[in-house]
């Protein structure tokens, strides 16, 4: 298969996975709404969600390892494909939060895979392409998140579930034959399945989980936060991580280039500021709309920051491949599981818009760690 058609393939993988993620925005108050439950149990079912992907991550990081990208991601996308099916058709909270679990680690599972697959595809290209693969993915949220609340009202939870599952299923459908194949040769000794010796993965992880945190926190909260505390429509609601997701696409589409061309430290310091800034005023808004601008904001902030983390993870040499990924990916998408679900509890007190507030100063944490982002300055050309 030819590299365009490669380069296709992945990127139709992260929209997909993206679309999947993003439709999980508005399902978060329909499910309060159906179950009767208050923020704080809602707190719970998102929990699972981040502790599923932490659960499955390490798992896929070996599978890549193993017997390479292309087939792990082949596993995971398939056994995702109906998830948001079995949300929809879970008849009370504990059958919820199972089937939230299943899907966060099979996401989770599929994240890492197509994350290897780009590195992979960034080494027969030698070019960088992570971040306009993870703009893909912030178009398909957007487009989740976007339609996803009207759909919702118009044709239910069960109706919504099936048009998430069959556009789904046709995307990977298409894509999964057509990506890069990375399997060991026979006979290839393959490398040892350890956890890294070197603190570097271990310290990107920290700056993806510090950018991660913010970004589930406006996946999973920012519709609540409209709606309840702002007197937005479902619908309306369901824009304002929309509205992240939109400018995140925009800018990770421009960020190979920024990259290349500021490099990754100065990029990622610059993106930080930005993102700071966003979550301030999406907290400290006085109305839907503003916030909703807040969050756009934020979204061209948080754009580059797990792109380059991941990149960086992806090229630390001397670890097989997709064990650095693993590392990193299941420190970033613990975010999910401290971050949010703690979220709800705590909304119980204060409110949301302080806590957006409080994740702004959070982004200080990826600020001094910024110049470990160097190893994600991969471009040969």
């Amino acid at each position: 298969m030819s590299n365009a058609y490669a380069r296709w393939a992945v990127s139709m993988l992260f929209f997909a996975n993206g679309l999947m993620v993003g439709s999980w925005a508005p399902k978060v108050p329909a499910l309060m709404a159906r179950l009767g439950i208050s923020e704080a149990l809602a707190g719970l079912i998102v929990v699972a969600l981040g502790a599923g992907s932490i659960c499955v991550m390490p798992l896929f990081g070996a599978t890549v390892a193993r017997l390479g990208s292309a087939k792990a991601v082949r596993i995971a996308a398939w056994a995702v494909a109906p998830a948001m099916l079995w949300i929809s058709l879970a008849p009370g909270f504990g059958w919820v939060v199972a089937t939230v679990f299943l899907f966060g680690g099979l996401i989770g599972g599929m994240d890492v895979s197509m994350n290897a697959n780009a590195v992979a595809l960034e080494r027969v290209r030698a070019r960088a392409i992570m971040s306009s693969c993870h703009g893909f993915w912030s178009l398909g949220a957007f487009a989740g998140a976007g339609v996803g609340g009207a759909l919702i009202q118009r044709f239910g939870e069960v109706g919504h579930g099936v048009m998430v599952t069959v556009a789904f299923a046709l995307l990977v459908a298409w894509a999964l034959p057509r990506v890069v194949q990375d399997a060991p040769l026979p006979g290839e000794e393959k490398p040892p399945l350890r956890l890294p010796r070197s603190a570097l993965p271990y310290l990107i992880g920290l700056m993806a989980l510090a950018a991660m945190i913010p970004e589930g926190a406006v996946l999973d909260w920012a519709a609540v936060y409209l709606q309840r505390e702002m007197g937005a429509s479902l619908a309306l609601a369901g824009w304002g991580f929309a509205a992240c997701a939109g400018t995140m696409a925009v800018m990770r589409f421009l960020g190979d280039g920024l990259r290349r061309r500021l490099g990754a430290v100065r990029t990622l310091r610059l993106s930080i500021g930005v993102a700071m800034a966003g979550l301030a005023l999406a907290g400290l808004a006085q109305g839907p709309l503003l916030a909703i601008a807040g969050f756009a904001l934020a979204g061209i902030g948080i754009a580059n920051m797990v792109p380059i983390a991941f990149s960086a993870a992806g090229n630390v040499p001397g670890l097989a491949n997709g064990l650095g990924l693993s590392v990193v990916t299941t420190m970033g998408y613990s975010g999910m599981l401290l971050a949010p679900g703690s979220i709800g509890w705590l909304a119980e007190s204060i409110s949301l818009g302080s806590i957006y507030v409080v994740l702004a100063l959070l982004l200080l944490i990826p600020l001094s760690l910024s110049h470990l982002a160097r190893t994600a300055d991969f471009d040969a050309s």
